[in-house]
C-alpha cells in the first residue's frame, strides 16, 4: 500500500466540538480564522473545513433551526438570495467554473453532516474535477489552501458589494 502525506491536515483530527460548530463560529469575530467569508441579517456564509471542492461554501442561517421548513419568510428569501450572491462571488473569485452542485442535506440519514444547523452547500465544478485519486484511492486533491481560497472569496465579495 502506498500512502499520501498530507500532515497539514491533522489541524483537523480530533474529538468533534460539543456544541453547533454553526453557533460557535458565528458567535465569535474571528472571521478569517473561523473561515466566515461573509455575515448576512439572517444569514452567514462559512468555507467548508473539508471540502469536496475549491471554494465549498456553507450558506446558514443564523437562528440555529435543522429543517427548512422552520425557517421564517424571511429566512428563506435571505438564505436563497444570498447563495445567488455567493454563486456570483464564486465566478468573481475563480473565473467562471463550469458548473455548482448545491443543495441541503436534511437529515443524517440523508447526508447531512452536521444535522443540528440547516446550511446550504455551494461546490464549485471544473470539467475534469474527479480525478483518479477520487475513484482510486477515495482521496479527493485540493490544490489550493484554504487561507489562499478565502482572500480569493473575500476579495470576490468587496469587489461585487462595491460594483452594487
Amino acid at each position: 500500500m502506498e500512502n499520501l502525506w498530507a500532515p497539514w491536515r491533522s489541524i483537523y483530527i480530533g474529538k468533534p466540538p460539543a456544541g453547533c460548530i454553526f453557533c460557535e463560529k458565528l458567535a465569535s469575530r474571528e472571521d478569517q480564522e473561523n473561515l466566515v467569508v461573509y455575515r448576512g441579517d439572517k444569514t452567514f456564509v462559512i468555507m467548508n473545513l473539508y471540502p469536496y471542492n475549491n471554494g465549498h461554501l456553507l450558506v446558514a442561517p443564523k437562528r440555529h433551526v435543522s429543517d427548512i421548513t422552520e425557517l421564517t419568510d424571511e429566512e428563506l428569501l435571505e438564505l436563497n438570495k444570498m447563495t445567488q450572491f455567493m454563486v456570483q462571488a464564486l465566478r468573481q473569485a475563480f473565473g467562471n467554473p463550469h458548473g455548482f452542485n448545491i443543495g441541503i442535506n436534511l437529515g443524517k440519514v440523508a447526508g447531512a453532516g452536521i444535522p443540528g444547523h440547516l446550511h446550504v452547500h455551494i461546490v464549485p465544478r471544473w470539467e475534469g474535477d474527479a480525478n483518479f485519486m477520487a475513484v482510486v484511492g477515495d482521496t479527493r486533491v485540493i490544490s489550493e489552501g484554504l487561507q489562499r481560497t478565502y482572500e480569493k472569496i473575500t476579495g470576490a465579495i468587496e469587489k461585487l458589494r462595491g460594483e452594487n
